[in-house]
């Protein structure tokens, strides 16, 4: 189909695209369009990674946008928010207005009701319908991206629920559902009563195989010699083979430590292959990423990003893996070696990809399992640039023939699995019950199974009553904890029907009415597991003496909403007596060591907790991600969390009229910015980070008011730095903040934090420039 018989999009789209090299649709792109996705109609399109979903997505908004219309587009990942947004912005062009969505789970975000597509995580979509964004009601067009993830048991079930709320609030939204290649695309077709695009066409070919001895063997019969020579492994031989062609690779991994371990070895491949200036070039973004973060985990990266290789894994930072993927995505990168992550959404095709390890640790099956033939057929969809890459291939790795064939038999020619809701697990329900009760989406028991019908689990289940049994264990919970009340007389209002959250109609049913307590709505609100708001009310209340931040980051990382570190060998014993040495500060019905699983759980909380107290008395994030063997984006993965949930406990705090407010405020201020309490007011100077604070407080500055009078010298003698130092003082509200003519007091410059962190929690921007005027905090990453 050629782009010039489209039609219903806005003016200019045509020329966009044309200016784009786009003259004809994909059959996939043209079966969509004859399913009436440009007409509003519902589409599932399960189709293969690079085989033109995005321009589907495209297509459905801007016709939704053209008949007066707003758009909705749903991903799974911030990094992929980010990315689309770039990608959409162009439409900016004829007139589109783009906005993009993914924090601040208490917020509305109103700003957004005049944009025309809006870019948003599940989580985001969710916070959003809890917290009654009116805007909400103005859509008429959702894209939910990788919609198989679904699947996923930990991010599945918020898709699954938001999408249910949103066809509810929006009876004639469009909705269009993304999804690779699965078993079951129609079951999802069915459940958004939706046309069906399915389909395994893909631009350019890609060739699945099994590498053995020395040779590459296809699924169409076709073989191509790779020698491995020496002692050389086989990734390294298929890297060394590919990128002497002119491609790239992609080798995946089970673990970090091997993804590190991998990507060290085939820079030993790769250095062989670069050219003068490629070198010059990797040299500049290894320095970058040094300068990102003072770590043994940045310095391993940037060594092997010098050599034209490089890790990927969530222990990264953010800016970090956004500098590998530019740069793997412009060929300057030679081979990327990477968790599995990576397969999950982000733009980084390469030209072979190889499945190295098949396997990997599963704790339900105490061992090694095999990965999901979804999972990896997700990898080796990357294989193959459409205009760049002749051809993609995906490999795995075989030791013997009889490997090599149960390869075959695995995952060459196996069918990915169905989707399958994971809705019906009780920690999922617990938070999507809380919310639909809080924000009106059901008013009586019979309203809630209601619209729980309306989900893909209740579409697929065939264990009768499980459903309701399920969410009766729930119901049961949350009155025990008070986050809801029951009404078990013969009232018979029921919120089963309406058309917006706010106007609900009632119809007829029996009895059990339900009701959001105070406390309730606030753990709603504040995008809370009921669990972990239970957790911290209960430690709250616990206390008969004012909590120390070991006690509080103790107790948020006990619940489930923190992502709690696990305890390496012999760790049981080194905690087991730090649990002993300041059990009176922890916070809630301490366990005994006889108590096994209880007590070992309070430990890695209490590993956890140490972390955030380590990083909260200064201690700089080499030595920590050292001690507790973690990458830097760990760390701050841990801080973003710890502050967030403090956040949180200091609202629910408020809720319950505890006296212990103020110190939960404290000790969420002093892991935000990694300072103790006595320079909280010394980091509130924008400018100002813990590095910088702690400089001022060793001559003398103890609070902003001091800045505005100290002895100028003596300032930027600490601050090191004359544009640094009249930020910092103009911030501070000081009248004349110029260092004109201002000679540095020596003493003060001596008087540094030799030992305090010089992390990118203030990342030089030390080396502030007149257009950078901000330090980043760490949560910034």
């Amino acid at each position: 189909m050629n782009i010039e018989e489209l039609s219903g999009l806005p003016p200019g789209a045509l020329e966009h695209f044309r200016s784009e090299g786009i003259e004809e649709l994909y059959p996939p792109q043209a079966e969509a369009v004859d399913a009436g996705t440009t007409e509003g109609e519902n589409l599932v399109a399960a189709v293969p990674t690079a085989s033109g979903k995005t321009m589907i997505a495209a297509l459905s908004m801007l016709s939704a946008i053209e008949r007066g219309g707003k758009a909705l587009y749903i991903v799974p990942l911030r990094a992929l928010a980010s990315e689309k947004r770039e990608e959409f912005a162009a439409y900016e062009s004829f007139g589109v207005d783009v906005g993009v969505t993914t924090g601040n789970y208490e917020s509305t975000s109103d700003w957004l009701a005049s944009k025309d597509i809006v870019v948003a995580t599940s989580e985001k979509v969710d916070s959003l319908v809890r917290n009654g964004a009116s805007w909400l009601s103005e859509l008429t067009c959702v894209v939910s991206d990788e919609v198989h993830l679904i699947d996923d048991r930990n991010r599945g079930p918020t898709l699954e629920v938001t999408l249910a709320k949103l066809r509810r609030l929006n009876p004639d939204l469009q909705t269009v559902a993304l999804s690779a290649t699965v078993g079951n695309a129609d079951e999802i077709a069915a459940w958004l009563d939706a046309e069906l695009v399915d389909t395994d066409w893909r631009p350019i070919d890609l060739q699945m195989g099994v590498h053995y001895g020395n040779a590459l063997n296809f699924d169409d019969g076709s073989t191509r010699e790779v020698p491995v020579e020496g002692s050389e492994k086989q990734e390294a031989a298929l890297v060394r083979d590919i990128v002497q062609e002119g491609g790239s690779s992609l080798v995946f991994v089970n673990s970090r430590r091997n993804a590190e371990a991998a990507a060290r070895r085939l820079g030993q491949v790769t250095s062989r292959e670069l050219t003068d200036g490629e070198r010059d070039e990797l040299a500049e973004l290894a320095d970058e990423i040094r300068e990102d973060s003072d770590t043994e985990t940045s310095t391993d990266l940037a060594d092997c990003v010098e050599r034209g290789s490089a890790f990927h894994h969530a222990g990264l930072s953010s800016t970090q893996r956004s500098l590998v993927e530019d740069a793997f995505r412009e060929r300057l990168l030679k081979v990327i070696s990477a968790t599995p992550t990576l397969a999950a959404g982000v733009n980084t095709p390469a030209r072979r990809v190889i499945v190295r390890d098949w396997r990997r640790f599963d704790p339900t099956a105490g061992g090694m399992a095999p990965l999901d033939v979804l999972e990896v057929h997700q990898m080796m969809g990357r294989a193959g640039r459409p205009g760049l890459d002749p051809y993609g291939e995906a490999v795995l790795l075989a030791k013997s023939h009889d490997e090599s064939e149960e390869l075959f038999d695995r995952y060459i020619w196996a069918e990915p699995e169905p989707v399958r809701s994971k809705l019906a697990a009780e920690p999922a329900l617990r938070t999507h019950v809380l919310a639909t009760i809080a924000s009106g989406f059901a008013r009586t028991r019979e309203g809630l199974l209601e619209f729980l019908e309306a989900t893909l689990y209740a579409s697929q289940s065939t264990e009768s009553g499980r459903l309701e049994t399920v969410t009766d264990s729930v119901l049961d919970y949350l009155e025990r904890n008070e986050f809801i009340e029951r009404d078990r007389g013969d009232g018979s209002d029921d919120a089963g029907a309406f058309t917006t959250a706010a106007d609900l109609a009632d119809s007829g049913g029996r009895s059990e009415d339900l009701e959001a307590t105070s406390l309730g709505h606030t753990v709603s609100r504040l995008y809370l597991d009921p669990m972990s708001a239970a957790t911290i009310v209960h430690g709250l209340e616990d206390a008969d003496d004012r909590p120390t931040a070991l006690g509080l980051y103790q107790l948020v990382s006990r619940t489930p909403d923190m992502y709690e570190l696990y305890l390496r060998s012999g760790e049981d014993e080194k905690f087991g007596e730090l649990y002993y040495e300041r059990e009176a500060e922890l916070l809630g019905d301490r366990p005994s060591e006889f108590e096994e699983d209880r007590f070992e759980d309070w430990l890695a909380a209490l590993k956890t907790g140490k972390l955030l107290e380590d990083w909260a008395e200064e201690e700089d994030e080499e030595r920590i991600t050292e001690r507790y063997k973690i990458g830097p984006g760990d760390l701050r993965g841990k801080v973003d969390t710890a502050e967030w949930l403090l956040g949180a406990a200091e609202s629910l705090a408020a809720e319950i009229d505890s006296e212990w407010t103020v110190a939960v405020r404290e000790a969420r201020a002093r892991v935000e910015h990694g300072v103790g309490e006595e320079l909280l007011e010394l980091v509130s100077v924008r400018g100002v980070g813990r590095k910088r604070a702690r400089d001022l407080y060793a001559v003398g500055i103890e609070e902003p008011a001091d800045l505005r009078t100290a002895d100028k010298s003596v300032v930027l003698g600490a601050l090191k730095g004359e544009k640094t130092a009249e930020n910092v003082l103009e911030n501070a509200g000081r009248e004349d903040p110029s260092m004109d003519g201002v000679e540095a007091d020596a003493s003060a410059a001596a008087t540094g934090s030799g030992d305090h962190d010089n992390s990118t929690a203030e990342t030089e921007a030390t080396a502030t420039t007149d257009d950078e005027e901000n330090q980043s905090s760490l949560g910034d990453f």
